[in-house]
């Protein structure tokens, strides 16, 4: 007699409605103390003249830090706790197929300024996601770049980040 073999699924992380309830809640609850803080060293009291600079901020971030408190504190002990999978690892990895893309343009902007950086993220988009040609990646990620360049730099004269090779063309 033949033994069924049964392979056992490694257990991945589960993340539930309830996890990721408590998780933004310390994030969100985390801003709030930060914002407290920051209105505390600014000065949070009244002054002779008003409201010193600290003074909302500190008030929204105790708000804040209070409501965020109440929401963990659901989430970790509350009536109707929610068990149910928050997300999928396969609905997961889509949002990091915009997520880490996202982030990455973000901090090369710093570095080659945000019309190059531009021109790669949406050409890079067009290229993996959607498999353009490369003429119409170039076209499109340079032709968009071009324009908002002339739209901010020269119609509105809002200066943006620039990089090295808005300086080698003099801009």
């Amino acid at each position: 007699m033949e033994q069924k073999q049964t392979q056992e699924r490694p257990r991945s992380i589960r993340l539930t409605h309830q996890a990721a309830e408590a998780i933004v809640a310390v994030a969100i609850f985390l801003v709030g103390v930060v914002m407290m803080m920051d209105g505390h060293r600014v000065g949070m009291g009244w002054a002779p003249e008003g409201p010193q600079a600290g003074y909302f901020p500190f008030r929204t971030g105790a708000i804040i830090g209070i409501s965020s408190a109440v929401i963990l504190l659901r989430a970790l002990f509350g009536k109707h706790r929610n068990q149910e999978l928050f997300v999928s690892w396969d609905r997961f990895k889509q949002v990091l197929y915009v997520l880490i893309p996202a982030a990455f343009y973000v901090l090369v902007t710093q570095f080659i300024g945000i019309y190059v950086a531009s021109a790669l993220f949406i050409g890079g988009f067009m290229r993996v996601m959607a498999r353009f040609s490369w003429t119409k990646v170039i076209l499109v990620g340079v032709g968009i770049s071009a324009m908002l360049f002339y739209m901010f730099e020269i119609q509105f004269m809002v200066p943006l980040p620039k990089g090295p090779l808005e300086s080698l063309l003099g801009y």
